[in-house]
């Protein structure tokens, strides 16, 4: 287990003495796709819980989030691990009063043949990308019941849709994550819960630096070329930013998506696939 929650943001949650009713904890909120909706989410008015590895990026997250006029607390925490994540949900729970909104958003990419895939990073991509999202859903769906409700969010991509050459063990994380976010749908609808997940394209955050430098390697061609060939194929003629993916995310945590479950929602500004 590996989780601790960072000294000096043990807060009250309150603001000028009114009680912030919703919560979000955002897993890998540290930086990339997470921190970006961790922002948003902060500026829609909800308390913030910042899940990450690194200490240092999750409490930047967190005073950022501060500096919105919502409460947050960094929480360290490895998410594919469900000892750590029951207690990511507890710490959660001791601060806010209530856990609204559960995106899952860490995850990983691996870019490489498959022939050349080790077992031991097979495993670890579905330890990381998967178990997470079915931890989370394990442990946030007993407290979201007993409160009446809550949304689940999930972290699906593109690959989600369509298998992607030279993400091969990526692509089967995320359809993966396409099928639980499916049956946890049906599963918890009863509960007034929905589960819903994002399917994002070619955001440019460090990931896709990494990707786009091993696709390089691969192909012989110079670094920024493999991400150009994606994003020549985008119909709306630029890389995607986290806060593209966030505005999606803002819409499915409002009531405004309470009839929406179920669904994995491309937001990659029209790629095109062929």
């Amino acid at each position: 287990m590996f989780l601790k929650a960072l000294p000096g943001y043990l807060l009250n949650p309150t603001i000028g003495g009114t009680t912030m009713t919703k919560t979000a904890i955002v897993t890998g909120a540290g930086q990339g796709i997470g921190r970006g909706i961790a922002l948003q989410l902060a500026k829609d008015g909800f308390n913030i819980v910042v899940a990450d590895l690194n200490e240092k990026t999750a409490a930047t997250t967190a005073a950022e989030i501060k500096n919105l006029n919502v409460d947050s607390i960094p929480v360290v925490a490895d998410v594919s691990d469900e000892e750590a994540f029951q207690h990511l949900i507890a710490t959660a729970k001791d601060h806010f009063e209530t856990i609204d909104v559960l995106v899952n958003n860490a995850g990983i990419a691996q870019v490489g043949l498959i022939e050349e895939t080790s077992k031991e990073d097979f495993e670890k991509i579905f330890r990381i990308n998967v178990n997470s999202i079915f931890f989370g859903i394990k442990a946030v769906a007993p407290v979201m019941r007993a409160q009446g409700g809550g949304t689940i969010i999930n972290a699906g991509s593109i690959a989600s849709h369509k298998g992607i050459e030279l993400l091969g063990p990526y692509s089967a994380t995320k359809f993966a994550i396409r099928g639980l976010t499916q049956a946890a749908a049906q599963e918890l609808a009863k509960d007034h819960i929905t589960v819903n997940a994002y399917a994002p394209g070619i955001v440019l955050t460090p990931m896709w630096d990494l990707i786009d430098k091993r696709m390089s390697e691969i192909h012989g061609v110079p670094i920024g070329a493999s991400r150009q060939k994606f994003i020549d194929g985008i119909a709306l003629g630029r890389g995607e930013q986290p806060e593209d993916v966030a505005g999606l995310v803002s819409f499915l945590a409002s009531d405004k998506a309470g009839y929406i479950t179920g669904q994995t929602i491309i937001v990659d500004g029209g790629i095109d696939y062929v």
